[in-house]
């Protein structure tokens, strides 16, 4: 987890960030690992607190609120996977259609190492009241992911790049579903076999049309 809560743009770049103390920062980490690992209502300030090794005037000085530190979770998760995933990607060399596939290279690790109870945002979607300005960060997390399969299969040259990437994303929330739940081994391995079927397939229907 970094020091701030801003999220990234498309090319995974941090844009808006605060700068956090060094209290801020263990409160932010305390949270975000507890609301992850636990649910977000299930975790009041006070177990943040103490385990933060902070006084509960220090978090609502550094946050505001609970709903402010929710925010700034889910801001935080946002901008590590968007530059986790980017930064992935473009340690990939190769073909672009290939760029597209270590998105789920990216996701296997991700998942591994971060993301064992599924999706943050799905899961705080389901938590959080409709009105709730966390709904509008979860809904962005995904459109921003839409948009970046997007550019990528538009630079591999597929037909439909807009279809195609709508796909993939389906195959990204279903292997992190299948993976949260245990449901089916190697989730991610085989959402990138599929993922590379349909990529195929766009390529040779542009290379035809075209």
């Amino acid at each position: 987890m970094t020091g701030d809560s801003g999220t990234t743009g498309r090319s995974g770049k941090r844009r808006g960030a605060q700068h956090l103390t060094p209290a801020g920062v263990k409160i932010l980490e305390t949270a975000s690992r507890l609301f992850y690992e636990q649910g977000i209502r299930a975790v009041g300030v006070e177990a943040i607190a103490e385990e933060a090794g902070v006084t509960k005037k220090t978090l609502y000085d550094r946050f505001g609120s609970k709903e402010d530190l929710i925010l700034a979770y889910l801001r935080a998760r946002d901008g590590l996977w968007r530059s986790t995933l980017v930064k992935y990607v473009n340690e990939h060399d190769g073909a672009p259609e290939e760029k597209l596939l270590a998105t789920f290279g990216a996701l296997r690790a991700w998942m591994r190492e971060r993301n064992p109870r599924g999706c943050a945002f799905v899961n705080a979607y389901v938590e959080l009241p409709a009105d709730h300005p966390g709904q509008e960060v979860a809904r962005e997390q995904k459109s921003w992911l839409l948009a970046y399969l997007e550019d990528l299969a538009t630079e591999a040259g597929a037909d439909a790049p807009g279809t195609l990437a709508s796909q993939l994303l389906i195959l990204h929330e279903g292997a992190c579903i299948a993976n949260s739940m245990q449901s089916v081994e190697r989730a991610a391995e085989h959402a990138q076999e599929m993922a590379a079927v349909l990529i195929e397939k766009s390529l040779a229907r542009r290379s035809v049309t075209s």
